[in-house]
Formats: structure tokens, C-alpha cells, sequence
């Protein structure tokens, strides 16, 4: 599983971790993100993280 960075804030997005405080669970891949699922630190949406 890759992890992704956001290109606004440097937040990096680990799917072995996941981000539990916004209901993703550990495991969750970046590609299935729900669609409304943003950046936890800046806000931003999913178009704005490229692969690490």
C-alpha cells in the first residue's frame, strides 16, 4: 500500500495507519478514501495528495 503526501500542507496519508479520528480504519488504501474525506491537517481534498 502506497502512502500519499498532500501537496498543500506535507501531511502524508499511511494506510497502515489509516486515520481512525475521521472513521478510516488501519489498512484503508488511498483509492478507497471516501469521496468527502480530506486532508485532516489543511483541509484540502484528495486531487491535492501525490504518491510518496
Amino acid at each position: 500500500m502506497e502512502r500519499y503526501i498532500c501537496t498543500n500542507c506535507g501531511f502524508v496519508y499511511d494506510p497502515i495507519e489509516g486515520d481512525p479520528e475521521r472513521g478510516i480504519p488501519p489498512g484503508t488504501p488511498f483509492e478507497d478514501l471516501p469521496e468527502e474525506w480530506v486532508c485532516p491537517v489543511c483541509y484540502v481534498t484528495q486531487d491535492r495528495f501525490d504518491p510518496l
